[in-house]
């Protein structure tokens, strides 16, 4: 069961996500100490392994940062759930073995600390807290693959 994290807000960016103040390591766990604290200081504190994170529109614009996604990767941070994604983070999700929840009308549907159980195969969540269900489209299975396989380059390599 996850726990929502919601901000209630559009255009969270990069470097909200992680500051460019710590961009000086690619190590996950470190990355995840600073994870989301231009927005909300106790939000690693907070933050239990398979949260997830619900905003509006355009999550991740700003830079091409891989960092943003390993921030979020060694928060243990389960999915984020948008209205939309910008599309070099939601690619770079992919790329990084994180799955992305595009939903449309998320903040209309998921309330901070509503409790979720998501089937991201099928393609629902479901509000434990609110007693209802949502669909979201679901990832296409070539980028599921990818994102199971831990990623792009973990994905070619068990290709070979």
């Amino acid at each position: 069961m996850a726990k929502a994290h919601v901000y209630k807000r559009d255009h969270v960016n990069t470097d909200e996500i992680i500051p460019a103040r710590y961009l000086n390591t690619d190590d996950a766990v470190e990355l995840a100490k600073h994870c989301m604290e231009d927005l909300d200081t106790d939000f690693v504190r907070k933050a239990k392994p398979g949260d997830v994170i619900v905003c509006g529109d355009d999550f991740g614009c700003g830079s091409s940062r891989e960092h943003a996604v390993w921030a979020i990767q060694g928060a243990k941070v389960g999915a984020v759930i948008a209205h939309s994604f910008a599309r070099i983070f939601y690619r770079n999700c992919i790329n990084c073995g994180f799955y992305p929840i595009e939903l449309p009308g998320a903040l209309d549907k998921i309330r901070d600390g509503d409790e979720l159980n998501i089937d991201y195969k099928d393609g629902t969540i479901e509000n434990k807290t609110q007693k209802t269900k949502i669909k979201f489209m679901p990832l296409p299975d070539f980028a599921l693959n990818i994102v199971r396989d831990g990623g792009l380059l973990e994905h070619i390599k068990k290709q070979k």
